[in-house]
């Protein structure tokens, strides 16, 4: 207890530097936050005691579980979708999603008073080393969950966000950090020249961020006039409704009344896209030729359209049935439809979509607490999806959206660069809250790392055409709880973007000179 009562201070200012840097995130947007960094580097530094490493994760995790409390706590809208028999779980839920994402930032802490060198400019070098690589590994673990990454805090699309087409989401997340953690260097280590000159260092990379981002920027990127024009369909279709067999007629009807209306800006779509489990059926099912649902979507589309929807697909083996979450390219033939291409969704949600350690996990009774079932199977690393008719196309499934450089490997893995990037999502999951205008701005990031168009999908919003400098355009979005279509031309991919030519090669060397800042000090140090 009197361990606890000396850290009551730091506690709450820990708080209070990870809340303030949540808060600095889209749709919050409150900026001033960033500096939540500086003040989370000041209370890991000033660590004391007989454990000052103990108390460094301490004060890192606390300042942790604030900014995933705010960050994620929409996660428990989830379980109000069958709230008699997972509402329950809500709070656990949200509380034990904060509390593991928080280790990483105790770890973080950890590490930093490890390695504390005693000059200030070092300090924040090995500080932002510190916490981007456990950003990084935060982003990998367990298939990763790198939501709200620091240097996605920037709004897409905005002057500072440009950077991520340079050293991608997780290299702007360094440059974020140490800027943020200067600019409070001069009130955590003293007012003194060189604390001063250290701030002044943290204003120049601000400065550098939005002075690069507004040249890149001012680039016009008109659109050509033999683009091609896709249709958003938003159907406005609430997750419960989809568990409810007797609305699968009515949810139907509204995807089939949105892709058959005529066109709203004078040209006919050559792409309808429909979000991700679109329709609770299985594809076996749904696509069948001669089934009448077939036939029904078939007769939505115009002759020779194609149309880009999200369904659930299972294989069956000699002794099981697999699963896959997949993205199908269909088209219309006659008065059936035609598959030309499928997709299956390689990064899948750990304890959403499959039970990670199920070995270990499911004999605890963890597989049916969360109810995963036999879960999904993930399909092979992604590569661009060839469809004859349409521009070579890169798929993310929902949360393969937050993960930086995906669409690089899939162009590795699929021997080109596709021209642009469509994102089917079900955000219904959670419902009108902060959760949904977050994954917009974190999955427009892919567009602007890879220099590529992106064209969102959701059955609730928010759908949105996403252009390659990450900004949604004007005109082409659909808010949350919308019903309706969003009918556009694709606009035009840039020129391969050194992020998405060289990946985090630059995200390292930054992490290799916050470890070369621990030089100076080893030298001091040796008799």
């Amino acid at each position: 207890m009197k361990r606890l009562r000396g850290l009551s201070g730091p506690a709450w200012l820990s708080l209070l530097a990870g809340a303030a840097a949540a808060f600095a995130h889209p749709p919050f947007g409150f900026l001033p936050g960033l500096l939540g960094y500086g003040l989370l580097l000041a209370m890991v530094d000033r660590t004391q005691g007989d454990r000052p490493i103990r108390s460094a994760f301490w004060r890192g995790f606390l300042a942790g579980t604030a900014y995933f409390l705010i960050g994620c706590w929409w996660v428990a809208e989830a379980f109000f979708v069958d709230a008699a028999a997972q509402g329950w779980m809500a709070p656990f839920a949200v509380a034990g999603l904060a509390t593991g994402m928080g280790l990483f930032w105790g770890g973080a802490g950890a590490l930093y008073r490890w390695l504390r060198p005693a000059d200030a400019m070092l300090k924040v070098l090995v500080f932002a080393g510190a916490l981007s690589l456990l950003e990084w590994l935060r982003g990998h673990v367990l298939t990763g969950f790198p939501w709200n990454l620091p240097g996605e805090t920037w709004k897409a699309g905005s002057a500072p966000s440009q950077a991520a087409a340079l050293v991608g989401s997780y290299g702007l997340s360094w440059l974020t950090i140490i800027a943020m953690a200067a600019l409070v260097a001069p009130f955590a280590f003293g007012r003194r020249r060189s604390t001063w000159m250290l701030g002044a260092g943290g204003a120049v990379i601000v400065a550098a961020l939005y002075g690069y981002g507004a040249v890149r920027l001012s680039h016009a990127l008109p659109v050509k006039p033999d683009a091609q024009w896709v249709r958003m369909v938003q159907a406005d279709v609430r997750q419960e409704a989809k568990y409810d067999v007797d609305k699968f007629q009515s949810i139907m009807s509204r995807y089939l009344k949105l892709t058959s209306q005529a066109p709203t800006r004078g040209h006919k779509p050559d792409i309808v896209i429909w979000p991700e489990g679109a329709l609770p059926v299985a594809a076996n099912d749904l696509f069948k030729p001669s089934v009448w649902t077939s036939t029904a979507i078939a007769g939505a589309l115009q002759p020779g359209q194609i149309l880009l929807t999200g369904a659930y697909r299972q294989d069956e083996h000699a002794t099981s049935i697999v699963y896959y979450n997949s993205l199908f390219a269909l088209r219309r033939d006659g008065a059936d439809l035609t598959q030309l291409a499928m997709y299956d969704k390689f990064r899948l949600v750990p304890f959403g979509e499959y039970l990670p350690l199920e070995k270990v996990l499911a004999p605890l009774g963890v597989k049916k607490m969360v109810h995963v079932g036999d879960g999904f199977s993930a399909g092979p690393p992604p590569g661009p999806m060839t469809v004859p008719g349409m521009a070579t196309v890169q798929p993310l499934i929902c949360y393969e959206s937050l993960f930086p450089g995906l669409a690089r490997q899939g162009a590795k893995a699929g021997g080109g660069r596709a021209e642009w990037i469509v994102n089917v999502s079900n955000d219904a999951w959670f419902g009108q809250t902060s959760g949904p205008k977050q994954s917009l701005n974190l999955s427009s990031y892919r567009a602007i790392e890879d220099g590529l168009p992106m064209v969102r999908a959701t059955p609730t919003g928010v759908s949105a055409v996403v252009d390659a400098y990450g900004r949604s355009r004007p005109g082409e979005t659909l808010p949350l709880g919308g019903f309706g279509v969003i009918d556009a031309p694709l606009p035009p991919a840039l020129p391969q973007t050194p992020f998405a030519r060289y990946g985090e090669t630059a995200f390292w060397l930054m992490i290799a000179l916050s470890l070369c800042a621990l030089v100076p000090a080893a030298r001091k140090a040796k008799p």
